[in-house]
């Protein structure tokens, strides 16, 4: 398994506008110097984050983007799953009569990715920007 660019670039975005001070806003060419994302991918990728309520964005001569919410209420889970919909190791664990075998209820491959898969999301889940911002203060 492997993130795509795209979740790499949505990751760095969030961090940077957890960054910011509430009430700023940041251009996208800011983020996208900064972040050393190219203009146009940076756009894509904004609108699954708008959609998903992580971030906001602003028109006007003083537009840009801000988180939607606070960064402790925002997790690494939160912009994965908007940038590549819901984490699964493998298509049975989507819905078990993708298994060709019929055998998913009893598979020992499955116990163990679907065990493996519950460990990412729920580390995923247990990071916050907040906690990710706090580690850069200590470097």
């Amino acid at each position: 398994m492997q993130l795509t660019q795209a979740t790499d670039y949505a990751l760095r975005t969030v961090l940077c506008l957890a960054g910011l001070a509430p009430g700023e806003v940041l251009s996208a060419q800011e983020i996208a110097g900064k972040e050393e994302i190219p203009l146009r991918f940076l756009f894509k990728i904004m609108r699954p984050l708008i959609k998903n309520g992580i971030v906001r964005s602003f028109r006007g001569t003083a537009g840009g983007f801000a988180l939607a919410r606070p960064p402790a209420a925002i997790t690494l889970l939160d912009v994965v799953e908007a940038v590549e919909g819901p984490v699964r190791l493998n298509r049975c664990l989507i819905d078990e009569k993708y298994c060709t075998k019929r055998w998913a209820d009893r598979c020992p491959v499955h116990r163990v990715l679907e065990n493996i898969q519950n460990a990412v999301i729920a580390e995923l889940g247990r990071r916050t920007f907040a906690d990710l911002v706090e580690s850069t203060k200590e470097v």
